[in-house]
């Protein structure tokens, strides 16, 4: 019986895998979240939790980057040992994180790289075909919409483009490399479910004037996952603005001849983080955090069903904080997942994400805030607020709180690992 099937609530956990390595000559430092984390040497204990919690899967990252040094090399040799042992050793399912933010250097233009497409592609052929029967959950890439902010509109991130131009360009290249990813995976193994991950989108403001702005960035929200389904046609409302920024006719209408075929659409929310309110402070117009709790949630999950049609699955969801507040959003989080199940809302898996704390990304800004939003006033005292530092002061002050493992910085730089409160209600949840 397939893993994803809607026959019980599926727990799963995920470990951070961003993977970003700096072009030749940039100042960005190295981001590598299982380096970062002691997850590269500490991986068999952090997999063993995993099923310890009662996960029955395993979201986790392949690390392209990495393992893919030149153009049709492979070093799957990592790989090989840590897979084995979670599917063999520990009986959890693993859903494969292809792409997390990051392409391998000999891309010099990264995604926006006319050869991008067709390395990605290469590369899941490549992976779907040695582990087949091990492996075969994937996940082509991982959150699109957040991979062009960052490397497309906001220049954080290679190509480091900017402007809804550059969002564009990045969002057409990686369409069609999830699209091609798809075709490969599924030539090479019939078997494959291709889990799809998309950041939810909340977007709200108390200001009239910033109304139309408030929808074009939730329409923007969207747009990933309907041009991969093929959606985006001659009357949608936001096909004049994407060819207003650069989007060609002819590559918009492959798509829309080509849909892909997706088994599972992927959910990742944060309650503190994906509600956004629109505001316009001292002539600028910002994006801000509001916290939205378990409605947040659902709307999201509701927005998605509606919109999209597809089972899904949660396949982020945490909150930073202290650890009552990190159990809290555990029991009332899955109680929401429950409920809306019962509802009649296709739901497959819940995931939390992630399974230990993680280095916050303005580390390889050297503390630089790199994120497209600004935190509520409100929580400006919550860890969140206090994290960026000195990167020559070691990683703690990067540590975001958000795991079911808390992560300890000792004096010789190794972190220490640490079960939180909400890794119980978490295991709770999974066992009943």
């Amino acid at each position: 019986m397939p893993y994803l099937n809607n026959d019980d609530l599926r727990f799963l956990v995920g470990i951070e895998d961003t993977c970003v390595l700096p072009p030749a000559g940039s100042a960005m430092a190295r981001l590598d979240e299982h380096a970062l984390t002691g997850h590269d040497r500490n991986w068999r204990e952090d997999m063993a939790a995993a099923a310890r919690f009662g996960a029955s899967g395993l979201r986790y990252g392949v690390s392209w980057p990495r393992v893919c040094p030149a153009p049709g090399v492979h070093d799957w040799s990592e790989l090989d040992e840590r897979l084995e042992f979670a599917v063999r050793e520990l009986g959890l399912t693993v859903i494969a994180d292809l792409v997390h933010y990051g392409t391998p250097t000999w891309l010099s233009g990264a995604f926006a790289d006319p050869r991008y497409p067709g390395a990605v592609a290469d590369f899941a052929s490549a992976f779907a075909a040695r582990y087949r029967g091990l492996v075969d959950h994937l996940t082509p890439l991982n959150e699109p919409l957040t991979t062009a902010s960052f490397c497309g509109l906001r220049g954080v991130w290679p190509p480091a483009l900017t402007g809804w131009d550059g969002w564009v360009t990045v969002t057409l290249s990686i369409v069609e490399g999830i699209r091609r990813t798809v075709d490969a995976v599924r030539a090479v193994n019939p078997d494959a479910v291709i889990v799809h991950v998309e950041a939810a989108a909340l977007y709200e403001t108390r200001d009239d004037m910033l109304a139309e702005r408030t929808g074009l960035l939730a329409g923007i929200g969207h747009l990933p996952t309907e041009l991969l389904l093929g959606r985006v046609t001659a009357d949608h409302p936001l096909r004049t603005w994407l060819i207003s920024h650069g989007a060609p006719d002819a590559i918009l209408d492959g798509l829309l001849a080509r849909p892909t075929n997706l088994d599972v659409l992927g959910v990742n929310y944060y309650p503190d983080l994906t509600p956004r309110v629109i505001e316009r402070v001292d002539g600028s117009i910002r994006q801000v955090t509001a916290n939205r709790w378990t409605g947040g949630l659902e709307l999201a999950l509701r927005t998605a069903g509606e919109r999209f049609g597809l089972p899904m699955m949660v396949t982020e969801t945490s909150i930073e904080g202290d650890e009552t507040v990190r159990r809290s959003w555990a029991e009332e989080s899955i109680a929401t997942v429950r409920r809306l199940r019962a509802e009649g809302l296709d739901i497959r898996g819940y995931t939390w994400w992630p399974l230990l704390d993680f280095v916050d990304w303005s580390y390889a800004s050297g503390g630089r805030n790199v994120e497209e939003f600004v935190l509520d006033p409100s929580i400006a005292a919550s860890p969140a607020a206090e994290m960026y530092g000195d990167v020559t002061d070691g990683v703690t002050p990067f540590l975001r709180r958000m795991g079911l493992i808390t992560l300890t910085e000792a004096a010789d730089g190794s972190l220490l690992r640490s079960d939180t409160e909400a890794a119980a209600a978490y295991a709770k949840e999974a066992g009943e």
